[in-house]
């Protein structure tokens, strides 16, 4: 077996792995064509390796579709998992006023900035000033209503299963719950319907490499978003490695009548 990686941070210890820079895919086009599998391009890649060169790429093309941008998320979900999905208005600067907004979400509201992560072009908007200048800075504009909650679950999804699941608890007053903006992590009590509720989307939706982020609202379930590249450090916490899951993965899909993941594999907390 041959593969390409085109992020080795991701890939490390994979075995019979090639490293080649994106920006040098056309220069080592007779390399890719040979590999079985080709892992982590980047999103301007895709079409050529996928339609071009017709390569298995991981993770998949419906998880880089979908998990592009916040749009491409919602609108998937709103079709296919509506009741997991916090009251959300997408629309162009053009088409709405500040009163508009105003009167549909009332303060204070989630605006967000249709790609980014780790928490990042997330706000918490408490008053007019503060939504002014979120429509100065976005011409396409996504609003949510704000739940109720001091922490979120972190599921993460690789292949075909979850693999690890965690609680993410903000800092005291704070409004995000991420651990690259001071969160805390606990690995206890994480309801099995939030699970069972990942594992459903990401089979439905042909995702195989995300991590989920999660609310909790009483007896429902919300999904925030879902990251294709996501952090690691909860799963070193638990002394998940991702890679050799991948690896699993992809050789049982070259290898069909190959055996599935480890006993050990640790699902959930």
């Amino acid at each position: 077996m041959k593969f390409i990686s085109f992020n080795p941070y991701r890939t490390i210890g994979i075995p019979n792995i090639i490293y080649i820079k994106p920006e040098n895919m056309f220069r080592e086009k007779e390399i890719i064509k040979e590999a079985d599998y080709v892992l982590f391009p980047e999103y301007w890649q895709l079409n050529t390796l996928v339609y071009g060169l017709d390569k298995k790429i991981f993770p998949n093309i419906s998880t880089y579709h979908l998990g592009h941008n916040k749009i491409e998320m919602t609108r998937i979900l709103w079709a296919t998992f509506p009741q997991n999905v916090p009251y959300t208005k997408i629309t162009n600067l053009d088409r709405v006023c500040v009163e508009d907004i105003e009167e549909e979400f009332g303060y204070p509201c989630v605006c967000k900035e249709v790609r980014n992560s780790m928490g990042r072009g997330v706000f918490l908007v408490e008053n007019r000033r503060e939504l002014l200048e979120y429509m100065n800075n976005n011409e396409v504009l996504y609003i949510q209503e704000k739940l109720p909650i001091d922490r979120d679950l972190r599921i993460v999804y690789v292949g075909d299963r979850v693999v690890a699941s965690y609680w993410r608890i903000g800092r005291e007053g704070a409004f995000h719950n991420n651990i690259a903006k001071g969160g805390t992590y606990s690995f206890r009590d994480v309801p099995e319907a939030s699970i069972k509720l990942v594992e459903n989307v990401a089979s439905s939706l042909k995702i195989n490499h995300a991590g989920f982020d999660i609310a909790v609202v009483g007896d429902k379930y919300y999904i925030l978003e879902f990251n294709v590249l996501f952090g690691n450090e909860g799963l070193n916490h638990m002394g998940i490695k991702v890679e050799p899951l991948i690896y699993e993965y992809i050789m049982r899909d070259l290898n069909p009548d190959s055996p599935n993941y480890p006993d050990n594999v640790q699902k959930a907390s």
